[in-house]
């Protein structure tokens, strides 16, 4: 049986009981200011320990054995705060995107809208949900920071992954708000949905992991200009993937309905190549669809005809295979450990060819 690469160095079971020691002293926590309180516990709970791809950590779990670092449970714990960014990250993208689901579970902002229905609270069961999503994720972002500085490393330490884990918060908020930005400006560029793909998702999904990793290790400034030459082109790769199954994906598999992207009128590098390449009429079809809320099956189908028809989907996969190709030679050429080197390699493989 082939062994996905998290679950190398027993990483995936020790990046979660590192998370769920550290939610439960926060349920604890919690429990002691209000019992009101319990619903939130559940909540995180249910959303960083009910799934999720751990890749983020395992990046920088193999970019820090790759500078040389040795294998360390308290080095596992502070990694395992990426989970708690991402999370932020997710149930801020859901309620900004109007998702119900999330892994085929209601997101965050619904769940809370349910449980004022439920209760028979006052108010709206809306604004009551998105106010909870926020604040939730809010409370993950920071609760990342505390992960960090109470996994058991020594302050130096930690000081010294500072400012790569700042840098990598700051650039994924700046990442959705030039995702949303794009959306209400219509952007069709190129250059827009790249960039949209490098900030948002890109640069904390493996650029920034590796780099964290390499910082924990003391790793030299050449390792680092390696990893990124290495994340940066995979972290693009990687987001290309997830927005070619926004559209085709199997909700099965993906836990979110069909043509969810296209609903939620996303300018991604496989929308703005078929508005590019779509013959005038089926351009104007899909320009008028995205961003339509109702968007039925029938309507998702005729789009997705559209996009394939056009180009845009061979396009896209070529240009996915182009960002691996270069990412595995930047590591080929990196000073990187090799069982390192070897587990990166098969993290890039299941980062940009997954049905999830």
């Amino acid at each position: 049986m082939t062994i996905h690469p998290v679950d190398r160095a027993a990483l995936r079971p020790r990046v979660e009981k590192a998370l769920a020691v550290f939610l439960a002293d926060r349920r604890a926590h919690m429990a002691g200011i209000d019992a009101g309180l319990a619903p939130l516990a559940d909540a995180v709970e249910a959303f960083v320990l009910g799934g999720g791809k751990r890749l983020r950590p395992a990046f920088a779990y193999w970019g820090y054995r790759g500078a040389g670092g040795d294998d360390r449970d308290d080095v596992v714990s502070a990694l395992a705060s990426l989970e708690l960014v991402q999370a932020s990250a997710l149930m801020h993208d859901d309620l900004m995107d109007a998702s119900d689901t999330r892994r085929g579970e209601p997101a965050v902002h619904r769940r809370f809208a349910m449980l004022h229905d439920r209760e028979r609270w006052q108010g709206g069961a809306a604004g009551f949900g998105a106010a909870a999503a926020i604040l939730l994720g809010d409370l993950c972002l920071v609760w990342s920071d505390e992960l960090l500085h109470e996994s058991g490393l020594d302050p130096v330490t930690v000081a010294r992954a500072r400012p790569v884990f700042d840098l990598m918060r700051t650039e994924v908020m700046i990442g959705q708000y030039l995702d949303v930005l794009t959306q209400a400006s219509a952007d069709t560029s190129v250059e827009r949905a790249s960039q949209v793909a490098r900030f948002k998702s890109a640069k904390y999904t493996v650029e920034h992991p590796l780099l964290l990793g390499a910082a924990l290790a003391d790793a030299p400034a050449a390792l680092s200009e390696a990893y990124s030459a290495f994340g940066l082109p995979l972290g693009e790769a990687f987001q290309l993937r997830d927005d070619v199954l926004g559209v085709f994906g199997d909700p099965v598999a993906t836990g979110k309905p069909a043509g969810d992207d296209l609903r939620e009128g996303k300018r991604t590098y496989l929308i703005v190549m078929a508005l590019a390449h779509a013959a005038p009429a089926d351009r104007d079809t899909l320009a008028a669809a995205l961003g339509s809320p109702d968007l039925d099956e029938a309507g998702v189908a005729q789009l997705r005809r559209i996009i394939t028809e056009s180009g845009a989907l061979a396009r896209t996969e070529a240009y996915i295979a182009e960002l691996t190709s270069a990412a595995l030679a930047a590591l080929e050429a990196a000073p990187v450990e090799p069982e390192a080197a070897e587990m990166l390699r098969e993290l890039a493989d299941a980062a940009v060819h997954r049905a999830t």
